[in-house]
């Protein structure tokens, strides 16, 4: 599997710095990852490639869009936090905020967005960009804001797919929301984990079972994990969302639009026509 990197349309208005990544090349393999491996790994393969993923997929995200995965579809379209209009004085976190896009968008719409990435090197390009809400390094599973704090949260493929234990991270959401705060969150369609990670034909068989929750790890060459994604059916992501005190509201599973015709990792407009490649999971906090 292959994090979010979408590619796209709209030019941002500054240039990355750039730092020289680490010259090796990680073994992919699957095994188990517990929550301090996965945690260690994914920071630091967010900030050895903060610097491409923002020069890659910049255009995409553009410095203030709202965008809930690689097919394109965009919180002005889908309104999943609620009508634009009804975001006006809210407090809303952002979790794996990236550069903080979507806490841009949220700016402009009158709501008070707090942007949180595990990634220092990430936040760093959010700086770059600018904004006036807070920037937070934390972990997602441990997030350092008093219970209550928040009206809603949101996670655009952030967290959720990186972590051991999800359910870390919705308790810890469900904690920092105020009663009736909604939280929505997207990642890859579990579906995916059965097929080749390839934008072509190829990637259209099943190659692999749904079932086997083994996680996708990448490590270097004295056997330590450098990047680990892990992997949850629908079933478990449902009992997840359950156990951890929210109420299942929607799935959204956006299809591809016409207009996007990008290929990178395995999404494609050949795969994205007949697999759903994104699941949108719209949860509320009683």
């Amino acid at each position: 599997m292959t994090p979010f990197r979408p590619v796209g349309r709209k030019s941002t208005t500054r240039e990355p710095i750039i730092q020289e990544p680490e010259p090796f090349e990680p073994e992919a393999t699957r095994r188990d990852a517990d929550v301090t491996e996965s945690s260690r790994a994914n920071r630091g393969w967010w900030d050895r490639n903060a610097d491409d993923y923002q020069i890659e997929h910049g255009t995409f995200l553009g410095d203030d869009r709202f965008v809930w995965g690689p097919e394109g579809l965009d919180e002005v379209e889908a309104e999943l936090l609620g009508p634009p209009e009804d975001l006006k004085g809210k407090d809303v976190l952002e979790i794996g905020a990236g550069a903080a896009q979507c806490s841009r968008w949220l700016t402009a719409q009158g709501a008070r967005p707090v942007a949180l990435d595990l990634s220092h090197r990430q936040l760093q390009h959010a700086l770059r960009i600018g904004g006036s809400f807070p920037l937070v390094c934390a972990d997602a599973g441990a997030l350092p804001f008093a219970d209550g704090s928040f009206d809603l949260a949101c996670s655009a493929y952030g967290a959720l797919p990186f972590v051991a234990d999800p359910r870390l991270v919705l308790r810890e959401v469900r904690r920092v929301l105020r009663p009736g705060g909604r939280f929505v969150f997207s990642v890859t369609h579990p579906i995916r984990w059965a097929f080749p990670d390839e934008p072509g034909p190829e990637g259209l068989s099943v190659s692999a079972s749904y079932f086997d929750r083994t996680p996708y790890v990448e490590q270097d060459d004295e056997g330590r994990a450098v990047y680990v994604e892990h992997h949850r059916t629908l079933g478990d992501r449902v009992r997840d969302i359950a156990s951890s005190g929210f109420r299942l509201v929607d799935l959204v599973e956006p299809e591809w639009p016409a207009w996007n015709t990008s290929e990178w990792g395995g999404w494609s407009p050949l795969r994205g026509n007949l697999i759903p490649g994104t699941a949108i999971f719209v949860c509320v906090r009683d």
